[in-house]
């Protein structure tokens, strides 16, 4: 099976969320489902189904967190020699052409994308057109919009 590129940070994310929940979240429902059984008659106890559809949930999640933990290659890019070339992980600082606007992007995974934030997904339209190319380098990129013209201002290993 291939590998899924991660950050450092991105899977630190998940580490941590993976913790909270089996050392947080998890014993919380299973008090509340001991609790509610207390109660009497399961059948007819709101309290009772609601915590198992937590835990549920809780336990779904934990499950998607693991396999997407063994899945990962994680890629720390501190530890790559710089050499102007976008890869992952790579901080991009993109002129548009068109508006005369900049704009910086990290390469990050799947799963840490958050545009607002500056984070694009490798297999997105503008992560895939700028790996590989070097800093100088004018790309097209092909968007849901028509085509953005783009000169790579800079890479940089952050």
């Amino acid at each position: 099976m291939a590998k899924v590129p991660m950050t450092v940070r991105g899977a630190e994310k998940l580490r941590a969320e993976l913790n909270e929940l089996k050392s947080v979240k998890r014993p919380k429902i299973s008090k509340a489902i001991a609790d509610a059984r207390e109660h009497g008659d399961l059948r007819e106890n709101a309290e009772y189904h609601a915590a198992r559809e937590q835990q549920s949930f809780c336990e779904g999640r934990i499950n998607e967190i693991e396999s997407k933990l063994a899945e990962s290659e994680i890629i720390d890019i501190t530890k790559i020699e710089p050499s102007g070339r976008v890869i992952f992980g790579t901080t991009v600082k993109l002129y548009n052409i068109d508006t005369d606007e900049l704009v910086f992007y990290q390469i990050v995974g799947e799963d840490e994308a958050d545009v607002p934030a500056g984070k694009i997904s490798v297999g997105s339209p503008i992560a895939r057109a700028v790996m590989g190319k070097s800093e100088g380098d004018e790309i097209t990129v092909n968007a849901p919009a028509g085509e953005i013209h783009y000169e790579i201002e800079s890479v940089d290993h952050v």
